[in-house]
């Protein structure tokens, strides 16, 4: 009895099997496919999704192992590790699709902006596929991939507000088309993430028992959670600068000078972890996360005077890597309730850098039949690329001066 239930277990999984590959068969030959790559920094991603946002297959290579044991992104480390794990990745997410690449519609790829040698690997490969497959090309902007990944999920109109958050960027920016962005303020140094991360190896987190395996800014927001950031009260940058740009290295520089303060008081050499750390993590990323707010704040009060959101229903959307970090995520939160706005989030997964943004991208690009190219015009990867009209200049001009909000988040 039990041999002959375990075989009709097996031919119904085999059924099943069966099934969802002809489903994705059928959905494949009846809808535009789109295969996203992404090579902008330290991950390599791809994704199939049709024109509905449907994930039909995807794959991700993170070097976060490789890089953590390094302290941080070396360039050339990064592009070998792309360069030997781009073709399994995109295979990978081609097979669990079941599209072949005849199938696709499109192939979109990030060749702005990110590390040089990352973004080379991922548009070589690309070039060669499209031209092999003779396919059409989509060159993506990776900060207005992580604008839009939010209309994949929900059905979020233009205009909004976007604020993107990472490692290597943070800007906001008023989205109001697929390529049509107005960029009210960028970082003026490092970003957000990049800080974050800097203060972390400062602290020699790595070398926390809870830490070991996290990148700093993971570690220094589970840190914070059992911290009172009131020990430390950093300046916030910029108080009197009326614009939305960021500043964040003086930031790092005051956290800096009182590690060092603190390694003399207690008697350590720099490399040994503080007693009080968790102070310390929880008071930097109060003033990271209370700069971020601010800015943004300006940022809302501007659009509304020139008119540039809805009067319905406006929306903030928040996006980037740095976005997974729920504290910001709740300061950003305060901010949009005071001033009547939606906060809009993609789930942490969606926040990092992954192929299914970008095929979404593409997907965008691909219905209103902007920026596809065909497979033999030749592209070239920018490291370095603004996104959108920059009125930065109108916003300075504008002066708005913040009213109080307090930034209280309970850890």
């Amino acid at each position: 009895m039990f041999y002959t239930q375990a075989k009709a277990l097996q031919r119904l999984l085999r059924c099943k099997h069966t099934f969802g590959s002809t489903l994705k068969s059928r959905k494949a030959s009846s809808s535009r496919l789109v295969l996203g790559i992404e090579t902008s920094c330290d991950d390599t991603g791809a994704a199939v999704l049709d024109e509905t946002g449907a994930i039909l297959g995807e794959s991700l290579h993170s070097q976060k192992e490789v890089h953590l044991r390094t302290g941080g992104i070396i360039p050339t480390v990064a592009q070998q590790l792309h360069r030997e794990h781009i073709e399994r990745v995109v295979q990978e997410a081609l097979g669990r699709s079941g599209v072949t690449p005849g199938q696709l519609s499109a192939v979109a790829t990030t060749v702005k902006p990110g590390l040089a040698l990352s973004l080379a690997i991922g548009l070589d490969f690309s070039r060669r596929f499209v031209r092999r497959n003779d396919k059409p090309f989509i060159p993506i902007h990776h900060m207005e991939a992580h604008a839009l990944t939010v209309r994949m999920l929900r059905p979020v109109a233009f205009p909004f507000l976007v604020l993107l958050i990472s490692g290597g960027h943070s800007l906001l920016a008023v989205a109001r088309g697929v390529d049509d962005f107005l960029l009210l303020g960028h970082t003026l140094d490092e970003a957000p993430g990049d800080t974050l991360d800097k203060v972390a190896r400062r602290l020699s987190l790595i070398k926390h028992p809870r830490c070991s395996t996290l990148s700093g800014g993971q570690a220094i927001e589970l840190l914070a959670k059992g911290g009172d950031r009131t020990k430390f009260p950093f300046r916030t940058p910029m108080g009197q600068t009326y614009d939305c740009c960021f500043l964040f290295a003086g930031l790092r520089n005051q956290i800096t000078m009182t590690i060092k303060k603190k390694e003399a008081e207690e008697g350590v050499e720099p490399g040994a972890v503080l007693s009080c750390v968790e102070d310390m993590a929880a008071a930097a990323q109060h003033s990271v996360a209370s700069h971020l707010a601010k800015r943004t704040h300006r940022a809302i009060l501007f659009c509304k005077a020139q008119g540039l959101l809805p009067e319905n229903s406006p929306a903030l959307v928040l996006s980037g890597g740095v976005a997974s970090n729920q504290y910001i995520r709740k300061a950003l939160t305060i901010i949009t309730e005071a001033t009547g706005l939606q906060l809009l989030c993609p789930p942490p997964k969606l926040c990092t850098d992954n192929g299914v943004m970008i095929a979404w991208n593409g997907v965008e690009r691909l219905r209103e039949g902007k920026g596809i190219l065909s497979p033999d015009v030749d592209v070239s990867y920018e490291p370095k690329a603004p996104l959108g009209v920059d009125i930065s200049a109108a916003v300075r001009a504008a002066a708005i001066k913040l009213p109080p909000v307090r930034i209280k988040i309970p850890n």
